[in-house]
């Protein structure tokens, strides 16, 4: 999925530990695209905090009835110095993208994109379900391997149970099990489910900083209420997460991750280092793919899509600069 503001906003994160309890952190809702626009709740980046772990976005998204037009119709569009992660809860997603992958994607499946030096894809939802509902998040490479080949993961989760949780995981390990698809930093992530009024408690990495992303119900997250649409995050440190349904059955994803300890710049679908960085990927897909200019060029091409590329935004009229990142 494309970050489609028109205004996308500046976040530059810079790793500074935290000790402090439980940050429970609102949505901000971002319609993607025109009039019939998806409407997504945005819980990650802001003010508060730009990262868990490596992690430096998240999207939710439904439920929406898909049978109207255009609820998921996202043209091919740049990615630099990231990993993108699809996951639903219902509905199907086709993917496109520039090394020529062209996957569905149903609930109970993940699909991983490394962008690293330069991709584009596009995301289009299907009518094979009556209902459009998931979570879109994005991960930051680290310096190492930020300029990696772009590449493509799709993998069925496994699943594990603890009590009456079920786990199931789709990046890194938990519960013995272990997701196969590629992380550059130490990283877990996986959808809970909890009957009504049970609870269950994880085990954790104390290295880890950890983030619950909760659905329509509400939870409670080390004895702290989280609302629904909300999300939950424990600093470094935890040995274990209790995670408690306090209304009705209970789906979140939780997400976690050793703090990527390096400055990072995000302007629309970018992830970079400077704001000279920024620009310059900025001007190489207006020249590259809008204009047409250079087929071969950094972000390459997508084939299938019924349409053209999506334009970049204009930059901010001043310098992208650093700001301390708060919280984790």
């Amino acid at each position: 999925m494309s970050n489609l503001e028109r205004d996308p906003q500046e976040v530059v994160a810079v790793t500074t530990p935290d000790t402090a309890g439980v940050e429970v952190l609102g949505p901000r809702e971002v319609p993607l695209g025109g009039p019939r626009a998806l409407l997504v709740r945005r819980t990650l980046p802001q003010r508060a905090r730009s990262l868990i772990g490596a992690w430096c976005f998240v999207d939710s998204y439904g439920p929406t009835p898909v049978p109207r037009a255009g609820v998921m119709d996202t043209p091919p569009h740049p990615h630099t110095g990231l990993q993108t992660v699809s996951w639903l809860y219902e509905g199907q997603i086709e993917h496109r993208d520039s090394t020529g992958a062209h996957q569905l994607i149903d609930p109970g499946q993940v699909n991983l994109m490394t962008a690293g030096r330069g991709i584009q894809h596009s995301e289009v939802s299907t009518t094979a379900a009556a209902t459009l509902h998931g979570v879109q998040l994005w991960t930051a490479l680290p310096e190492a391997d930020r300029g990696v080949a772009p590449f493509f993961e799709h993998h069925v989760a496994d699943v594990a149970t603890l009590g009456e949780a079920t786990l199931r995981v789709f990046v890194g390990s938990w519960l013995g099990v272990t997701s196969p698809v590629t992380a550059y930093t130490p990283l877990v992530a996986a959808e809970l489910a909890l009957p009504a009024g049970a609870s269950v408690e994880l085990p954790a990495d104390a290295a880890f900083e950890y983030g619950l992303i909760v659905d329509h119900e509400p939870a409670r997250l080390q004895g702290v209420d989280i609302p629904a649409h909300h999300l939950g995050v424990v600093p470094t440190g935890a040995a274990s997460l209790r995670i408690e349904a306090t209304d009705g059955p209970l789906r979140v994803l939780v997400i976690g991750g050793v703090p990527l300890e390096e400055p990072i710049v995000m302007w629309w679908n970018f992830v970079g280092r400077s704001h000279d960085e920024i620009v310059a990927w900025r001007a190489q897909w207006q020249h590259e793919v809008i204009a047409d200019a250079d087929p071969g060029g950094r972000f390459g091409r997508v084939t299938g899509y019924d349409g053209g590329p999506l334009p970049a935004p204009e930059l901010p009229n001043v310098r992208l600069r650093p700001r301390e990142r708060k919280g984790g």
